[in-house]
C-alpha cells in the first residue's frame, strides 16, 4: 500500500513539474542563464495575492466552497515566487564566485606557462 502511495506521489510531482506553468517558469529560473530573473519573478506573486484575495472575498459572500482550493493554489504559488527571488541571487552570488575562481585558475596557469616557456628559451 505504501509502495503504491509512493509510486502514485512520485508520478503526480513529475506530472506537475513538466505541465504546471509556475513549475516551469520556476524551473528555467534554476538555471544558469535563469538566475538573474529570480528578482524580477518575485513580482508574479502580486497577482496570485490579488487572486487569492478576490477568492475570498468571493466564499466570504457565499460563494462555492470549492474556491478554497483556488485559494490555496494562489497562495501556494504566492511562496514560491517570493522563496525563489532570494534562492535564485544566492545561487548566482555561488555561481559568479566560482566562476571568478576559475578565471583566476586560468590566468594563473596561462601566465605560469608563459614563464616556462621564455625560461625554456
Amino acid at each position: 500500500m505504501i509502495r503504491q502511495l509512493w509510486t502514485l506521489s512520485v508520478h503526480t510531482r513529475a506530472f506537475l513539474r513538466r505541465y504546471m506553468p509556475t513549475n516551469i517558469l520556476l524551473d528555467a529560473i534554476r538555471t544558469r542563464r535563469g538566475l538573474k530573473w529570480g528578482i524580477p519573478a518575485m513580482l508574479l506573486a502580486v497577482p496570485y495575492l490579488l487572486a487569492a484575495s478576490t477568492f475570498t472575498t468571493l466564499i466570504a459572500d457565499g460563494g462555492p466552497g470549492w474556491l478554497n482550493l483556488l485559494v490555496l493554489l494562489c497562495l501556494w504559488n504566492t511562496m514560491k515566487f517570493i522563496i525563489m527571488g532570494p534562492v535564485s541571487m544566492s545561487l548566482l552570488v555561488r555561481v559568479r564566485l566560482l566562476e571568478a575562481i576559475e578565471r583566476s585558475r586560468a590566468r594563473r596557469l596561462v601566465s605560469t606557462t608563459q614563464e616556462e616557456t621564455a625560461s625554456v628559451k
